[in-house]
């Protein structure tokens, strides 16, 4: 694991975007960067055999999980903002292009169908060609969502309900290579 850089004054994160813009990878990559822990809302919503979990339980296993130190979270869930951007320093919107998240999201649950692995450890959940090609799909849910979530970030964002957030938009892969370069050399993203 990397050395925490001096300043953590920017935890706790919050990675926000699109599915496929790959929220789940940068997450852990920052976590260890800066010494914290990765949380995955993911792996908190979802049991065994794809069921939802409720939103008493969900928001419960958040409030957990956030409650044990400095963190990073990757996930939307725009009705868990409430208690995730409670204790949040930092938000990462990933607002990468629909090309390549459709292209991401594509290339990821093809390699999951090709494995079978399973998604969070313990749940049984798997990709399947399937579920795939099914009205659960996760490239239909790319289609579906990415306007929309860009819409709403670009506006809670400047809502004044999270002027305390430190928002930090990133258009390309690229600029978060950089934000990780950064922090190995121990400089502290600008506001």
């Amino acid at each position: 694991m990397a050395t925490p850089v001096a300043s953590r004054d920017w935890l706790n994160i919050n990675v926000v975007g699109t599915s496929g813009s790959g929220k789940s990878t940068l997450a852990r990559r920052l976590a260890a960067a800066l010494g914290a822990r990765h949380v995955e809302l993911d792996a908190l919503f979802w049991r065994p055999g794809w069921q939802a979990s409720p939103d008493p339980e969900f928001l419960a296993r958040i409030e957990a999980a956030l409650a044990q130190g400095p963190w990073v979270l990757d996930g939307n869930y725009t009705r868990t903002i409430p208690v995730k951007w409670r204790e949040a320093r930092t938000v990462i919107w990933l607002d990468y292009g629909f090309g390549l998240t459709l292209w991401r999201a594509a290339r990821r649950a093809l390699a999951r169908s090709w494995s079978r692995s399973e998604l969070w450890p313990g749940s049984g959940n798997r990709e399947s060609f399937r579920k795939l090609f099914s009205r659960d799909s996760i490239l239909l849910w790319t289609l579906r969502s990415h306007a929309p979530t860009r819409r709403r970030l670009e506006a809670l964002q400047r809502d004044p309900r999270y002027a305390h957030l430190r928002f930090i938009r990133l258009r390309h892969p690229r600029e978060a290579e950089a934000l990780l370069a950064g922090l190995a050399s121990g400089a502290v993203p600008p506001r």
